[in-house]
């Protein structure tokens, strides 16, 4: 794990004993705080404590635009129960910036926290990167700069210098990505972590990019993690993001496209980060969802990732209300049944843990059921009661005679018969997608997803999850 993840113990000790004084506790629920509205969060862990430092939304309802001026920390030591720290940054922090204080993102070295940020400078160009930096996660942080790290001015810039993610190598070697409008960017970063090292160069294969790029490193593999708004499988309108992932074998690339991690959420904006906290990895991120929430009144939310087997990452299903994202895959415990299952195709292939490209990928076997008709079936069974609320499934279509369905339904056993989950949200039929449900709690030892097919047409599942709640 690179620095930036995880640093000894004995730092973290120091921070929160002066934190005590000042933190206000936070409410342990999905969205994580609720008293102010904030967005952009770029987690960080130190010893056994996981930071969180988000942007503040102060735009009054009704109002169509940002209005950021101050930068947040909260803080907890097991993703559920969080501590506020109040505002740690502000545009006051840089004499040189005038306006909107977005995404940054803080990262340790050689004792000291480096707190990178996107803020709109007084001078020539829009928005800018600054850096600021402080003894503690909690700061107090000061300009470690004096003026941009990066602006309009800088060689091969991108088209929105924004969103700022930083890593350290295990080697020792930092370097930053950023960027706006279709245009990552990335460069080398001093040892003194306030200077750029080489030209600035332009990614390759980060496929759909639009903003807020964020990377770490798992198993000797890169990842990178970033916010797209294509309708390729990523959302319904391009109006809002969706969050994809890359991987690579080095840090600058080139990277490999390898799916949608998190889906559309409420607010049309979606930025996360990725952590690893007590063996436990997790990715925080932002909705439209705390009341009186909308587009430019986000809150930062928080729910547990899970990896493959092969290193590729299990989409997350957002939870709401329950907090520090508690839900858990079943399905790969369960035992498949189903109604029918075509001779060539496998029912293995609805929990098998394979995270499909598109609704035509076999890669990882598919399940179909032709030629019948009408309503079949697909069953879990579990060998002891489980307590679920949510489920999804990606639909395969091979555009012959399996195709998506006209419909779905999920049932429990009740212990003598099979009838609806209660609360059932939409059983969504979309393509090249994961189609999230949930519904109220309910515990069972069998779960059954009935799908209605097309006029002539049969159906078929690539992956079908359930979560425990």
């Amino acid at each position: 794990m690179s620095p930036r993840r995880w640093l000894a113990a004995s730092c973290a000790l120091v921070t929160a004993a002066a934190a005590v004084a000042i933190a206000t506790a936070a409410q342990a629920a999905n969205p994580i705080i609720t008293s102010i509205y904030t967005a952009d969060p770029a987690p960080l862990v130190v010893g056994n404590t996981m930071y969180v430092y988000a942007g503040r939304d102060e735009a009054p309802t009704g109002n169509n635009n940002f209005l950021m001026r101050e930068w947040h920390v909260l803080s907890s030591t097991d993703a559920q129960n969080w501590t506020h720290h109040g505002a740690r940054a502000n545009i006051g922090t840089f004499s040189w910036a005038g306006a909107d204080a977005w995404a940054g993102e803080v990262e340790p070295r050689n004792g000291k926290y480096y707190w990178y940020t996107s803020v709109n400078g007084n001078g020539p160009g829009w928005m800018n990167i600054g850096v600021a930096v402080g003894d503690s996660p909690l700061g107090p942080f000061t300009d470690a700069k004096g003026g941009p790290l990066i602006s309009d001015s800088t060689a091969n810039s991108s088209g929105l210098n924004i969103d700022p993610t930083v890593f350290v190598d295990d080697d020792g070697q930092a370097y930053m990505y950023w960027g706006g409008y279709w245009a990552p960017r990335a460069v080398r970063l001093a040892s003194n972590m306030i200077d750029t090292v080489g030209p600035v160069v332009t990614p390759q294969g980060l496929t759909n990019f639009w903003e807020a790029p964020w990377m770490f490193k798992r198993n000797g593999l890169y990842y990178m993690m970033y916010a797209a708004n294509d309708t390729g499988g990523c959302v319904t309108n391009s109006n809002y993001a969706c969050q994809r992932y890359a991987t690579a074998t080095s840090p600058l690339g080139p990277w490999t496209h390898r799916g949608v991690v998190l889906g559309q959420v409420s607010s049309t904006t979606n930025h996360a980060g990725v952590v690893e906290l007590n063996g436990q990895w997790y990715i925080v991120y932002h909705t439209a969802d705390a009341p009186g929430g909308g587009n430019f009144r986000r809150s930062v939310a928080v729910d547990k990732l899970y990896f493959n087997a092969d290193g590729t990452i299990q989409r997350v299903i957002p939870t709401t209300g329950g907090g520090g994202g508690s839900g858990t895959n079943v399905a790969p415990s369960a035992t498949a049944s189903t109604s029918y299952v075509s001779s060539w195709e496998s029912l293995a292939a609805i929990n098998n843990g394979g995270t499909p490209a598109n609704s035509q990928d076999r890669s990882n076997l598919a399940y179909g059921n032709w030629p019948e008709q009408g309503t079949q079936w697909i069953e879990y069974q579990w060998p002891a009661a489980r307590s679920l609320n949510r489920s999804s499934v990606y639909w395969f279509d091979d555009n012959q005679g399996i195709d998506l369905p006209a419909s779905c339904q999920l049932q429990y056993w009740n212990g003598s018969q099979y009838v609806n989950v209660p609360g059932q949200s939409p059983c969504g039929v979309a393509g090249d997608t994961e189609n999230p449900i949930t519904f109220n709690t309910v515990s069972t030892t069998r779960l059954r997803l009935n799908i209605t097919s097309r006029t002539g047409l049969s159906t078929g599942v690539l992956e079908w999850k359930a979560f425990q709640s």
